[in-house]
């Protein structure tokens, strides 16, 4: 059963009816009780790195969670769940990120039109298991006013004023700064290539 992380994101309800419209079978959890053997877990994302954090340790489920990914299971980080992973946001400073990853979101630079809303290429630096089967530079949804770094896990990066993680690959751990239940087809088969791992 995938474990979707429910702490009242917005976009919570299109994650669940993409994953219902590939075929796959999830749970809605809302503490740490309902970590305790899944097959998959996923992070949706939508709003404020501050109120996320904050509702996740509310929920008491980062300690869990981070057990779970560090023990193998295949995490997906959906926009503001890919930030997560990161040390830490400047759109909450002094607020600790889930940490698996060195270095800060930031906020587009001030030249830039925020939030960068819209369809963007993606562009791989690397082969990628969640990619498969979408073509050389596929289009994505994008609605997000800060980003993560690009690191030795990005797969593939966007350009908006700055090149950034578009998607985050390594291992059990994926992310995504787009938002696949936005993005049509796709989007689709993004989430049954995580479905299917």
């Amino acid at each position: 059963m995938i474990a979707v992380l429910d702490y009242g994101a917005g976009n919570l309800r299109s994650v669940a009816n993409t994953l219902e419209e590939v075929g796959a079978p999830y749970e809605l959890v809302r503490d740490a009780d309902g970590l305790r053997d899944p097959s998959k877990l996923i992070l949706p994302g939508v709003g404020h790195f501050g109120q996320m954090i904050r509702a996740l340790d509310a929920m008491q489920v980062r300690g869990p969670l981070l057990n779970l990914i560090l023990k193998g299971v295949p995490f997906l980080g959906i926009c503001l769940g890919l930030q997560a992973l990161f040390t830490g946001s400047e759109e909450a400073p002094g607020l600790a990120g889930l940490g698996l990853y060195a270095g800060a979101v930031r906020r587009f630079p001030l030249t830039a039109r925020v939030p960068h809303m819209g369809w963007s290429n993606l562009e791989p630096v690397r082969p990628s298991r969640l990619l498969a089967g979408l073509g050389p530079q596929p289009h994505m949804y994008f609605a997000h006013s800060y980003y993560a770094p690009v690191i030795d896990a990005t797969a593939a990066a966007c350009t908006y004023e700055v090149s950034y993680t578009a998607v985050l690959e390594c291992g059990n751990v994926f992310g995504v700064q787009f938002h696949p239940e936005k993005s049509g087809d796709l989007g689709l088969q993004i989430m049954r290539n995580f479905v299917e791992l």
